[in-house]
C-alpha cells in the first residue's frame, strides 16, 4: 500500500511541475516580439524604410530584413546543396560590435549548412552581389551565447555579405 502511495505521490510531483515548467514556445514567442521591435527601431532610426525589404519564405514573412547593396549578375539558381563563397562581416545590431569577418579568407558554405538568415537572404542576390541583412536572433545564432565570438544570446544581427562565387 505504502508503495502505491508512493506512486501517486511522484506522479503528482511531476505533474505538477509540467505546469510550472519551461514553456520553450512562449519563451521564443516573447524574445520574437523584442527582436521585431529592435530591427524595426534600428529600420526608423537609419531611414531604411525605402530601402529595406523583408524576406518571405512561401508567403510567411520571417522577420529578416533585407537591402540589396549591389545586385550582382546571371541567371543563378539557388537550392540547398548551392556552394556559396562569401565575404562578410557581422556586427551585432545594437551596439555595432563587430564579432565576426571573412578578412582575406574567403569561405565556401553550401547554402543547406549555414543560418536560416544566409539561407533565406543570399538568394536574393547574384554572383557579385552584395547585401546587407538585418536578422533577428531565431533566424541567427538564437538563444545561445557565442564566448568565443563575443556575441550574447538572443542577439539580433547585422550581416553584410558580398556573394563572390556560386557552385551547384
Amino acid at each position: 500500500m505504502n508503495r502505491i502511495l508512493l506512486i501517486l505521490l511522484l506522479f503528482a510531483v511531476v505533474f505538477a511541475g509540467c505546469k510550472k515548467g519551461y514553456d520553450a514556445v512562449a519563451l521564443q514567442r516573447q524574445q520574437a516580439v523584442i527582436d521585431d521591435g529592435i530591427i524595426q527601431k534600428y529600420i526608423d532610426d537609419n531611414n531604411l524604410r525605402g530601402s529595406v525589404k523583408q524576406v518571405d519564405s512561401a508567403n510567411v514573412a520571417t522577420g529578416i530584413y533585407y537591402i540589396v547593396l549591389q545586385p550582382g549578375s546571371g541567371n543563378d539558381l539557388f537550392t540547398n546543396s548551392t556552394r556559396v563563397t562569401v565575404d562578410y562581416t557581422a556586427k551585432i545590431l545594437t551596439t555595432g560590435k563587430l564579432f565576426a569577418q571573412s578578412n582575406d579568407f574567403h569561405p565556401s558554405f553550401t547554402l543547406g549548412e549555414v543560418m536560416p538568415a544566409w539561407r533565406l537572404a543570399i538568394p536574393e542576390i547574384k554572383k557579385g552581389g552584395k547585401i546587407r541583412i538585418l536578422s533577428p536572433s531565431r533566424y541567427a545564432y538564437g538563444p545561445y551565447d557565442q564566448p568565443g565570438i563575443g556575441l550574447p544570446k538572443n542577439s539580433v544581427v547585422d550581416f553584410e555579405i558580398e556573394l563572390l562565387d556560386i557552385t551547384n
